[in-house]
C-alpha cells in the first residue's frame, strides 16, 4: 500500500479541499497521513485516516512558517511515506528538501498565490521572501496541481511549470436526519461562508444590509477581522440582522447554506490571488441549489456565465449592491 503524506499549515478542521483530497486517496487504497497544526481553539478532528497536528510555540507572523517547516522537515526525515503532497507554498520548502534527501516523490498543490495575498500589501519585505521561495522551489517541481486555469497559466508563464487543474468542486452530500433537525434560520436569508479576512468584501455586504431591511445575513467562518466585522455590524445598528456562526463543520455549513436565497463571494481586487480566485464557497452555494453574486473576476465569471447561475459585479457602493441583490431575488431568473 502506497503511503501518502499531505501537509498543510492550517488546523485541518474546516479545510474542505484537503478533506476531499485525503478522502479520495483513502478510498482508492492509499495509506493517508494528514499533517496540520493544532491551536487552542481547534476542534477535534475524526477521520478514517491518520491525522497529525503540531502544537507550535509561535503561531503568528513569518516566524510561524519557519517553525512549522523546521518541525515538518524533521518529521518527514523519519516518517514512512512514498509521496508527499505540499499544500501551498508555505509547506513546500520542508516537503521538497525532505523528499529530495530521501528520493521520494512530491506533489505541489497550489491553492493560493502567496506573494499576492492582501495581507502582504503593506509588508514588502515579507512579500519579497515569499517571491524568493517561489523562485527557489516551484520551478523545481515536476508534479503540480492547482485550482484554476488562470493560476496554472500564471505559473507556466513565470516558472515554466505545467500544472494540472483540479477544481474545488464540492462532494455530493446526503442530508442525514440530524442535519435536517438544524433550526430554521431567519428568512429571507443571504449567506457568506469562508475566511473572515481582509479584502473579502464582507464589510460592504454588512453595510448593504441597511438597504435590505427585511433580509438577514449569515456570516459563517472565522478569521483575522472577525471582531472588526462584529463591531461594524453593531456600529451600523445591524447586530440583529447579521448572524455570525463562527466555525462550522462542513455538514452543518451545507445544511445552513441550503436555507439561504443567495450566496455571496465579493472579493476585492487587491492582487492576483483574489483576482484569479475560484473559491470553495462558489461550488458549495451551487451544490446547495442557490444562485450566487460574485466578483466580476475571470474564473468566477466563467463559471457563473457558463452555467447561468447568478450575476457578477464590481460594485462597491453598499446601496447599489443592495439594489443588485434585490433585483436578483425579485426577478427569479436564476433557479439552480
Amino acid at each position: 500500500m502506497k503511503r501518502v503524506v499531505l501537509t498543510v499549515t492550517n488546523d485541518i478542521f474546516s479545510d474542505q479541499r484537503l478533506a476531499r483530497t485525503a478522502g479520495t486517496l483513502h478510498k482508492n487504497g492509499y495509506h493517508v497521513t494528514l499533517i496540520g497544526r493544532r491551536l487552542k481553539s481547534s476542534p477535534p478532528v475524526t477521520r478514517p485516516y491518520t491525522v497529525v497536528r503540531y502544537r507550535l510555540l509561535c503561531n503568528k507572523t513569518f516566524l510561524f512558517y519557519a517553525c512549522y517547516n523546521i518541525v515538518l522537515f524533521s518529521d518527514l526525515l523519519f516518517r514512512r511515506y512514498d509521496i508527499a503532497i505540499a499544500n501551498d507554498l508555505d509547506t513546500l520548502p520542508a516537503c521538497h528538501l525532505a523528499s529530495w534527501l530521501r528520493r521520494k516523490k512530491i506533489v505541489f498543490d497550489s491553492h493560493e498565490l502567496f506573494p499576492e495575498v492582501p495581507e502582504l500589501i503593506h509588508r514588502p519585505f515579507t512579500k519579497k521572501v515569499w517571491i524568493l521561495l517561489e523562485r527557489v522551489f516551484i520551478k523545481r517541481q515536476k508534479r503540480c496541481i492547482t485550482v484554476c486555469d488562470s493560476v496554472a497559466d500564471y505559473y507556466k508563464n513565470k516558472y515554466g511549470c505545467s500544472f494540472t487543474v483540479v477544481r474545488n468542486v464540492s462532494e455530493k452530500v446526503k442530508y442525514s436526519d440530524d442535519l435536517k433537525s438544524i433550526p430554521v434560520l431567519p428568512q429571507p436569508l443571504l449567506i457568506y461562508q469562508g475566511a473572515l479576512n481582509k479584502a473579502r468584501g464582507i464589510e460592504k455586504m454588512i453595510k448593504a444590509m441597511k438597504f435590505l431591511p427585511e433580509f438577514h445575513l449569515l456570516i459563517a467562518g472565522t478569521g483575522d477581522i472577525e471582531k472588526e466585522l462584529k463591531h461594524l455590524a453593531a456600529d451600523e445598528g445591524l447586530s440583529e440582522k447579521i448572524i455570525f456562526t463562527g466555525r462550522l463543520s462542513p455538514g452543518i455549513l451545507k445544511a445552513y447554506t441550503r436555507q439561504a436565497l443567495l450566496g455571496l463571494s465579493l472579493e476585492e481586487n487587491t492582487g492576483l490571488n483574489y483576482y484569479y480566485a475560484l473559491p470553495n464557497k462558489l461550488f458549495d452555494y451551487l451544490q446547495a441549489g442557490i444562485p450566487v453574486l460574485v466578483s466580476d473576476f475571470p474564473e468566477m465569471k466563467r463559471i457563473v456565465e457558463t452555467y447561468k447561475t447568478g450575476m457578477c459585479t464590481l460594485e462597491k457602493d453598499p446601496e447599489k449592491l443592495a439594489a443588485i441583490i434585490r433585483l436578483m431575488i425579485d426577478s427569479g431568473e436564476y433557479p439552480i
